[in-house]
């Protein structure tokens, strides 16, 4: 007798690397699904917008250029916010993709698609209509949620926050579609490699005083030089590490500068989680992923820029908690650390607020939601 091989299902991942931390989330789910279920769930993330037609293909492309101009981005995102002007906007798209999308998923059949992009929910579920398999929006904004990310053909929407699940509940989803799983992070940010010390004496850091960590992002957004270079003028018995991303002209340009405090320059990394339990602040863009990790380690946290709109909602869930300072001007970021530097008693206070806002195990939790929907225990 011949024992034929059944293939697990297969989740298709669908994400773009056009910021907000979509292909960081997709991957802390897929971690989790091989974690949780070792192997009996296939998986595959695929950037969908390489897959469109133009412009669409460009965005990804043209991302870090749009989020410079701060102004047209709130522009753009606040005259596309809303339900009926959202479902204008991409209805027309959908019958204009639709002979991409089919072929996307002809390519990749599969038996549940999760999209982790606002861009990938209503025109690929109006072009593939009712011949697909179940859709699961993993929404992977925190509090400021674009009306983009809510379609009522959905089957399940996922959120991070209760501020979300409102948001969704006012786009027409229904309270049994949605549920708050918090934002899925990878499982490094909860485990680091070794204890503050060692991490500290690898990265040649200095034991006798607290480090700051600087960073903008993976596209080193922001005012990023020139926080750096008042934080150093300002002469705080600190140390400062600086995450300038992809951005290599910053990153060679800081380099080649005298720092008057001892000062710590990284391009790109994949030790962001060793780094932020090594470090004593977080200075940061109001990016969620960001956020959400320096929840997981435990970092007080000062927000000195955010985009439009997109953020806006990030700033007041940390500021109201009591996790960290909004401090939009330079001067308001020297302020602020001053502050935490001269009285640690109150940067333990706020490190410990933004403990008790971690997303602790979001993305096991998300990854069973999924395996339950595939009918795997």
């Amino acid at each position: 007798m011949s024992h034929r091989q059944v293939k697990p299902p297969l989740i298709l991942f669908l994400y773009s690397d056009t910021g907000g931390g979509h292909r960081s989330a997709t991957e802390a789910i897929i971690e989790s699904l091989h974690l949780e279920f070792d192997g009996r769930i296939a998986t595959v993330m695929v950037d969908f917008l390489t897959h469109a037609p133009r412009p669409f293909k460009q965005l990804p492309l043209f991302y870090p250029h749009m989020v410079r101009v701060p102004q047209a981005w709130e522009i753009g995102y606040h005259l596309s916010d809303g339900s009926r002007r959202a479902r204008f906007l991409t209805a027309s798209a959908s019958s204009w993709v639709r002979p991409n999308v089919h072929a996307l998923f002809a390519q990749y059949p599969a038996d549940l698609i999760v999209a982790t992009h606002p861009l990938a929910t209503a025109p690929i579920l109006r072009a593939l209509n009712r011949h697909r398999p179940p859709f699961v929006t993993v929404v992977t904004d925190l509090v400021s949620t674009h009306a983009l990310w809510y379609h009522p053909l959905s089957d399940l929407c996922l959120v991070a926050t209760e501020m979300a699940f409102q948001r969704a509940l006012a786009c027409g989803l229904t309270p049994e579609k949605v549920h708050i799983t918090g934002l899925p992070v990878a499982e490094r940010f909860g485990q680091p490699s070794a204890d503050r010390d060692t991490l500290r004496a690898r990265f040649g850091w200095p034991q006798d005083r607290p480090v700051i960590l600087l960073v903008g992002g993976g596209e080193g957004m922001g005012p990023l030089k020139e926080t750096a270079m008042i934080i150093a003028e300002a002469r705080l018995p600190a140390a400062l590490a600086i995450v300038t991303g992809r951005n290599t002209a910053l990153r060679a340009e800081l380099q080649a500068r005298q720092w008057p405090i001892p000062t710590f320059i990284y391009g790109f990394v994949r030790e962001m989680p060793d780094l932020m339990h090594a470090a004593d602040i977080l200075v940061t863009k109001a990016g969620p992923s960001t956020i959400s990790e320096a929840f997981i380690a435990g970092l007080p946290i000062v927000l000195y820029s955010c985009l439009p709109g997109q953020e806006d909602g990030n700033i007041v869930f940390v500021t109201s908690h009591g996790a960290g300072v909004w401090a939009p001007h330079p001067k308001q970021v020297v302020a602020a650390l001053k502050n935490w530097v001269d009285h640690p008693e109150e940067r333990l206070a706020a490190a410990a607020a933004s403990r008790e806002l971690a997303p602790t195990g979001a993305a096991r939790k998300i990854a069973h939601i999924l395996a339950a929907r595939l009918g795997v225990e």
